[in-house]
């Protein structure tokens, strides 16, 4: 590293900086490479810039400098996916998730699995080559154990991506119930800040206000909907239908109700089984304003409800106790570390699963073994595509493309 000024094309001196020369083979990106430190002001490094521009160089394209670590050989194709994810991940969960990839625990898992699919195919191939013997029950058997590790090992890999999706992608949450339930008021607590108006008139929120939380290291998209009602005028029910969509699609939905209206359980209970949510829970908004006896009797009626007091925040840790609980039942095959986050390697890991599925159906009743080879080499060609020894400029732009410039 060395130490001096860096000087225009006009010979004007612009900053004091360090720089280092990095030979090929020795650089991140495996190629001959500079780096230049100067102070850390927008305009000082904007007038470096310009001059490196000037003098025939030209600005990267976004995750270019990664692109090429991965075709000089310095890293596999989920590693160079692990620095978007490691850059861009939020919470906790999401970071340790992105840094198991970028160390490779992700990349040996897939190969060691890509070699057991390579050894299997080696023996099934083995039998093309001498046709007039057939294989005997003890060698089909130990294909047959074979192929039931391949399939077991992509299943349990293939099972950790609904708790991968959550951590790379966030929970989604919709508060949802009747207008006046305290949405709102809850939306603000969970929030900590005075996010959504609050106010005594019905149907106050038309649409949807939608802000991210951290609970326990994961990240918790929460959205406050307009509240449901019969009598609403038109522009209201707009934001009821935008509702209804929302609840449709959300992880969790967050039904309200007023305990202090009569029959509040009941109609509550009644009006969220209408819903199309994936899975719902009650909160009882209210509690300061009812007596704790009448209420523990409704409450015996179902285990999942929360009573809450949005105005004195009295349940609010228990809801956010029984929603980490809720995540984390769905994120339950998350707890290895090494975990599917990517839409793209469940799609492959899918599509290889089924080709070996396929290949032992073919074992097991003595299949032409060139149709069973056939189907193990397209599992193990979407394999390939994972780490990246097989791939295309498509998959290339399309991975890359995600990537911010200058990484």
């Amino acid at each position: 590293m060395r130490y001096g000024k860096f000087v225009s094309s006009e010979n004007e001196s612009i900053d004091e900086v360090m720089a280092v020369v990095m030979p090929a083979g020795q650089s991140y990106t495996g190629l001959s490479q500079a780096e230049i430190f100067c102070h850390g002001g927008r305009q000082v490094a904007s007038l470096i810039l310009d001059e490196i521009v000037k003098s025939g160089a030209r600005t990267a394209e976004p995750g270019e400098f990664t692109k090429l670590a991965f075709l000089s050989g310095k890293i596999d194709l989920s590693k160079a996916e692990a620095v978007a994810e490691i850059i861009s991940a939020n919470t906790e969960q999401s970071y340790r998730a992105a840094r198991e990839h970028l160390l490779g625990n992700y990349s040996k898992l897939i190969d060691d699995i890509y070699s057991d699919l390579i050894s299997l195919l080696a023996q099934v191939e083995a039998s093309i080559d001498f046709p007039e013997e057939e294989l005997s029950p003890n060698e089909t058997k130990a294909l047959l154990k074979l192929s039931d590790k391949n399939i077991n090992q992509i299943s349990s890999l293939l099972e950790t991506y609904k708790g991968g999706k959550i951590i790379k992608e966030g929970f989604k949450i919709a508060l949802a119930g009747k207008t006046n339930a305290g949405k709102s008021s809850l939306f603000n607590q969970l929030l900590k800040e005075q996010r959504a108006i609050v106010a005594p008139t019905e149907g106050t929120t038309r649409d949807f206000l939608s802000e991210w939380i951290d609970i326990d290291g994961y990240a918790i998209n929460i959205i406050d909907t307009a509240g449901i009602r019969k009598d609403a005028e038109h522009v209201e029910k707009i934001g009821q239908e935008s509702a209804k969509k929302i609840i449709e699609d959300s992880d969790l939905t967050l039904w309200m109700f007023d305990q202090t209206d009569k029959d509040a359980f009941e109609k509550a209970h009644s009006n969220s089984q209408e819903i199309k949510a994936r899975e719902i829970l009650l909160v009882a908004n209210k509690s300061d304003l009812i007596s704790s006896e009448k209420w523990s009797k409704q409450s015996n009626q179902t285990l999942n409800i929360v009573e809450t007091s949005c105005k004195t925040g009295e349940g609010i840790k228990e809801l956010q106790r029984k929603i980490l609980e809720i995540i984390r039942a769905n994120a339950k095959d998350s707890s290895s570390g090494v975990i599917v986050t990517s839409r793209r390697h469940q799609k492959k890991l899918k599509a290889a699963l089924s080709h070996l599925r396929i290949a032992r159906k073919h074992i097991e009743v003595s299949e032409s073994p060139d149709i069973t080879a056939f189907e193990l080499r397209m599992g193990a060609n979407e394999l390939e595509e994972i780490t990246g020894r097989i791939y295309n400029e498509q998959i290339l732009g399309e991975i890359f493309s995600k990537f911010c410039i200058g990484k």
